[in-house]
């Protein structure tokens, strides 16, 4: 049993302060255990609404959960999309008897209803895979490799993940999405995944897979949105500074979970990941969404120019910007992008983060910072600049 203690203690937090709290993230990455820690699976005031049971105590929804005092549960909500507007008046009453946790799977439609009918009254908590925070340094390798969704990583071999895996992609493309609502074949989303597998850390430009599947550009945009509303992509939006250089404007796509891009890049191992192409992309995209666990932000992007000066991370907070370099090198080096970068963006700071064990300095607003760090739980930010 790995213990969440940072997003549970998120959720005891908005839930103190919130009527409604939204628990949002992929699929099989412990919203259900975690929720289960907090209110009994036998209790009255759960329903799990892929239990026929739970779905036959709210063919009145207003009856059954009206009476409910304290916490009340309910799991994979977007089952039920016509329980919002219920929620919505049972969260104005006065003196509040009831909080609710809901939970689901992400999709377009859930993030859409939640935000329409639920205006003002919820707080949405993003939960991902396990994180280096959770597991400490020692799990690096494994974490890279299997990625952070639980069954995959605490899998009993690699083996056995690998299967895990598979399974899970089917099982999203086959029988998810079409309870989503989405009308594309598994087959098509599946080779279209693949090729943006290949796209992983690079700048999106929607021709070419539109070309390799015989589709308009349109769709394939589509397509990528689609699994960025299962968070499945990151879809990393470029910065835009008021300068005469020439940016690149269109996202930069990662595949969020490295286990799953893996599988989907026919890596099966530690010896045939270190020989793979896109190793680097691959580590780059995994300290980034490490990084993205643990660090305070309000807005985040990449930055590049056409004239070839790029950062991996811009983190917005407040009105300060800070910059993240992402280097699979013993020793990182200040190069042209960081110099151009810390004058043109006017960053506030400016860290490297790369595999070595030394932290140092590389000038007074660069530091080179180990990813064992982040294994520590605490922000960059707050923790070198105190």
């Amino acid at each position: 049993m790995i213990r969440r203690s940072s997003i549970l203690a998120s959720l005891h937090n908005a839930l103190a302060r919130s009527r409604v709290v939204v628990l949002v993230g992929p699929r099989q990455s412990g919203k259900t255990t975690l929720a289960r820690e907090l209110l009994e699976e036998d209790s009255v005031n759960y329903f799990d609404l892929e239990d026929p049971a739970s779905l036959a105590r709210l063919d009145e929804p207003m009856t059954a959960l009206r009476p409910l005092k304290g916490m009340v549960v309910i799991d994979e909500i977007q089952r039920r999309p016509d329980l919002f507007p219920v929620l919505r008046v049972l969260a104005d009453r006065r003196n509040t008897p009831a909080r609710f946790l809901i939970l689901g799977s992400a999709s377009g439609n859930l993030m859409r209803q939640t935000s329409e009918s639920l205006a003002g009254r919820m707080e949405r908590i993003l939960i991902g895979g396990f994180s280096l925070a959770e597991l400490g340094s020692e799990a690096e390798q494994q974490l890279w490799l299997r990625g952070g969704l639980p069954l995959s990583f605490l899998a009993e071999s690699d083996v056995n993940s690998i299967t895990w895996r598979k399974n899970f992609i089917q099982t999203l493309l086959e029988r998810d999405f079409p309870q989503w609502g989405v009308r594309v074949a598994a087959t098509a989303l599946q080779r279209f995944w693949t090729m943006v597998a290949h796209y992983h850390g690079q700048i999106w430009n929607s021709a070419e897979p539109a070309r390799a599947l015989g589709v308009s550009e349109s769709t394939t945009r589509r397509y990528l949105d689609l699994l960025t509303d299962a968070f499945m992509i990151n879809q990393l939006q470029p910065y835009h500074a008021n300068l005469k250089k020439r940016q690149v404007k269109s996202p930069k796509i990662y595949v969020r979970d490295s286990g799953l891009l893996h599988q989907l890049l026919g890596i099966d191992s530690m010896k045939s990941l270190f020989s793979h192409p896109k190793v680097g992309a691959s580590w780059e995209g995994f300290v980034i969404e490490q990084l993205l666990k643990t660090e305070p932000h309000d807005e985040l992007f990449y930055w590049a120019t056409h004239q070839g000066a790029e950062i991996d991370l811009i983190l917005r907070r407040g009105d300060a910007l800070y910059g993240v370099e992402c280097k699979r090198t013993d020793a990182p080096r200040m190069t042209p992008s960081i110099r151009i970068a810390l004058d043109d963006l006017n960053l506030k700071h400016l860290y490297v983060i790369y595999p070595g064990i030394q932290q140092y300095s590389l000038a007074s607003q660069v530091d080179v910072v180990p990813l064992q760090t982040i294994s520590k739980g605490v922000s960059l930010v707050d923790d070198l600049n105190c």
